[in-house]
């Protein structure tokens, strides 16, 4: 196996524990019954089915901003408009869900299409700007949400708001354009699905493609990618646009699977939760479900804990931050790594050194 593989699977997993032993800590002092607030957080989400219906349904539009995020970042193209792409996707699917009747499952399978295709058009405006104009799709991305945020906004209250809802709300979807529940006692959906075939579609894509090949060799060297005769900038620009899609499709997944009209007023925010998945995962898309599920977790465990308890959910925010900063950064068990390598490399040289004296004894 890769050891620098391994480095960074041990890095990650003690960023994890600290980060935890950190928060263990905080409860600690925080709680009156820091036991009881505790059990709830780590022991609360498999408490009951519907709990852990709700980290399931929770890692669902994590996973899809995960592996968007997940295709950008390994292109090292640092778009950052998961959360634009996956609100306009919403809205999208909210479109197609109102305003046409399709046969069940077409009706689903043309709604969630359609929620990609616009976010992967979101993401296409920063990935033109860097190919054309060099822009930093950082900074154009960072718009692009809220350009996309804002156009969905008045899509919604302007052109598919109902009148009679008494709330901000579109109108309700056609029924054959929800997603089925599947587990019975939550709302945990066939989505769960979908987000299994992306996975694997964003694996092959990467690793067993031609152009995955391509995306990644761009994303640890351009200069040597272009010397290879690989048009980085085609890489730059389907790169982002592929992100958007999968950010798009998470949020037509997420409004037909977990709401019967469009209310949301606020994003919701997986778009920048993908981020940490991503992080977590090491960008591997393979790694992107683990990630998912275990941030859901946490957030579910937190949030019964703030509920049962006299812990705010706040603490999960503290965690999050402690593991992106550790996990992220360069000289964090860099010390470990430097006497791994000059072992390796001893041990190598003591073989060339014995295999040298024994060809002279020859």
């Amino acid at each position: 196996m890769n050891k620098r593989l391994v480095f960074e699977f041990i890095k990650t997993i003690v960023a994890i524990i600290f980060a935890l032993a950190l928060a263990f800590t905080i409860i600690y002092f925080v709680s009156e019954d820091p036991a009881y607030a505790l059990n709830r957080f780590l022991v609360g989400p498999t408490g009951t089915m519907r709990h852990f219906g709700n980290v399931l349904e929770m890692a669902i539009p994590l996973t899809f901003t995960g592996l968007a995020i997940c295709v950008m970042f390994q292109a090292r193209q640092f778009n950052i408009g998961a959360d634009g792409g996956f609100f306009i996707g919403a809205v999208g699917a909210t479109f197609i869900a109102i305003t046409y009747k399709l046969p069940p499952g077409v009706h689903t399978l043309v709604a969630i299409a359609f929620g990609g295709l616009l976010g992967g058009l979101g993401s296409s405006v920063p990935a033109l700007l860097k190919a054309k104009w060099k822009s930093s799709e950082l900074v154009s991305s960072l718009m692009m949400n809220h350009i996309l945020f804002l156009l969905g906004l008045y899509v919604i209250n302007n052109k598919l708001r109902d009148p009679q809802a008494g709330a901000m709300a579109s109108y309700t979807f056609n029924e054959t354009a929800n997603l089925s529940k599947i587990l019975e006692g939550t709302r945990l959906h066939s989505g769960i699905f979908i987000a299994l075939l992306m996975i694997a579609l964003t694996y092959y894509f990467l690793y067993r493609t031609k152009w995955g090949y391509a995306l990644r060799m761009t994303g640890k060297s351009s200069k040597f990618a272009q010397y290879s005769g690989i048009s980085v900038t085609s890489v730059i620009i389907y790169s982002q646009v592929i992100g958007g899609i999968l950010a798009g499709i998470g949020g037509a997944t997420e409004m037909l699977g977990m709401h019967n009209r469009f209310q949301w007023q606020l994003s919701p925010g997986f778009g920048w939760d993908g981020i940490i998945v991503a992080v977590l995962a090491r960008n591997n898309p393979l790694l992107i479900p683990i990630a998912a599920f275990f941030l859901a977790y946490m957030r579910i465990g937190a949030d019964l804990m703030s509920r049962m308890a006299d812990v705010p959910s706040e603490v999960v925010s503290i965690v999050q931050s402690i593991m992106i900063m550790l996990v992220t950064a360069e000289a964090f068990l860099s010390h470990w790594r430097h006497k791994l390598i000059v072992r390796d490399a001893n041990v190598i040289f003591d073989a060339k050194e014995v295999k040298g004296n024994v060809a002279k004894l020859d």
